[in-house]
């Protein structure tokens, strides 16, 4: 049952940010970083702009209208931020016997030596993601997409997963350590 005859959620543009709304429900947002641009499409929820803002709405709201309009929120929100400030993930490789390298390679991101193995492991990166190495330990992935940045960070650390063995003893890998 209805309880709340609308939702309404407001995004606002900040200056030097510009956005874009189409006919078929593509928003493209252009800041200093570079420029996004998403598709949101639902027959119940509106989604139009409004002076210095974006508004998505919805009116007399089941349950999952209600998170869907939440979700499109948090998503422009999350494609303002990026193209203004952008993201960042710092991770950090910890090794006891086997140092391992660490290198990019292309839109690969190469593990070598991983527990003394012969062949190297690798991690896809997605487009629009940089990942830098440093200190032989520090690995810094960033971007304007936060999906992008996040999946990237998260193949990196799932490529060093340990198999067969604790955990809590075979404790090597590559850990997230920071978000900004």
């Amino acid at each position: 049952m209805v309880k709340i005859d609308r939702i309404e959620h407001s995004v606002t543009i900040p200056e030097g940010v510009t956005a874009s709304l189409s006919e078929d429900g593509v928003v493209s947002i252009q800041g200093s970083k570079g420029s996004l641009s998403r598709q949101f499409v639902n027959s119940n929820i509106h989604l139009f702009q409004e002076g210095g803002s974006l508004i998505v709405r919805t009116d007399m709201p089941r349950r999952k209208m209600k998170a869907l309009a939440g979700t499109w929120n948090a998503h422009l929100n999350n494609m303002v931020r990026g193209v203004t400030d952008g993201f960042t993930y710092n991770l950090k490789a910890v090794y006891s016997h086997f140092p391992m390298t660490l290198a990019v390679k292309g839109n690969k991101f190469v593990v070598n030596n991983y527990f003394g193995e012969k062949v190297p492991r690798t991690a896809d990166i997605l487009q629009g993601v940089e990942v830098k190495v440093s200190n032989k330990t520090d690995v810094v992935v960033s971007g304007i997409d936060k999906e992008n940045v996040g999946q990237t960070a998260a193949n990196i650390e799932r490529c060093v997963t340990v198999k067969n063995r604790d955990r809590r003893v075979f404790q090597d890998g590559i850990y997230l350590v920071g978000k900004e």
